[in-house]
């Protein structure tokens, strides 16, 4: 029987969920709207000219938002040091990725998909829906390899379930250069930023400071940490 801890444990995982969807929401749109009008950069190297246009795998890159939700959601759901680490590390990113898409401005040229398969107008309907700029880092990247990384060492996690986080966010990464959404210097940096920041909290103790702001927030809606 579910008890009146869980109810209020869950109610507390929804806040740390909302909040990291704020401050992506606040990285992505407000650096889109605070870099328009400048010049954006093309980023692309000789090997992203020779990778190809696979439209099957925009269900790759689609999918990954129920892949954030489910390990975020479990990462929120874990002990105070591990979700605290974890989620003050996405909001150093996300404060990262905005002062770079308001520095350093990106676009790429995306190839025509077509309309010859259902994948291929899916396709289409993610370019009419989804500009080509504030590629780098990739957020797409970003947020699939902290993902892995918040449940990579989680025991009370299935092994299999770990290994296949790893998986599923390689193939996102992947996918984010075969749907000609990024480049391959947009995967590199998203990695790169979420093993730094998530190192740089764990190295400062700086989880617990996000978890009293956190706690400020859900105290707001009666909501109180278990």
């Amino acid at each position: 029987m579910l008890t009146e801890k869980f109810y209020k444990r869950y109610k507390y995982m929804i806040v740390l969920l909302a909040l990291s969807f704020l401050w992506n929401a606040l990285s992505y749109w407000g650096g889109r709207l605070i870099n328009q009008g400048l010049t954006h950069h093309d980023l692309s190297l000789p090997v992203d000219l020779v990778i190809p246009l696979v439209p099957v795998t925009v269900i790759l890159y689609f999918g990954a938002f129920l892949f954030w939700f489910i390990n975020y959601s479990l990462i929120a759901g874990g002990d105070d040091e591990e979700r605290g680490r974890f989620f003050m590390a996405d909001f150093i990113s996300r404060v990262v990725c905005l002062a770079f898409f308001i520095i350093l401005p990106t676009t790429l040229v995306r190839p025509e998909p077509g309309t010859d398969t259902a994948w291929s107008t899916f396709l289409t309907f993610v370019y009419q829906m989804d500009s080509a700029d504030n590629l780098f880092p990739s957020i797409h990247c970003l947020a699939s390899w902290l993902a892995w990384v918040g449940v990579r060492n989680r025991k009370d996690i299935p092994a299999w379930y770990r290994n296949l986080s790893l998986v599923l966010a390689i193939l996102i990464c992947i996918s984010t250069v075969t749907t000609k959404q990024h480049v391959v210097v947009d995967i590199f940096a998203g990695v790169i930023l979420a093993e730094l920041c998530y190192w740089l909290v764990g190295f400062f103790k700086l989880g617990d400071r996000y978890l009293k702001f956190a706690d400020r927030v859900a105290g707001l809606f009666g909501v109180r940490r278990e």
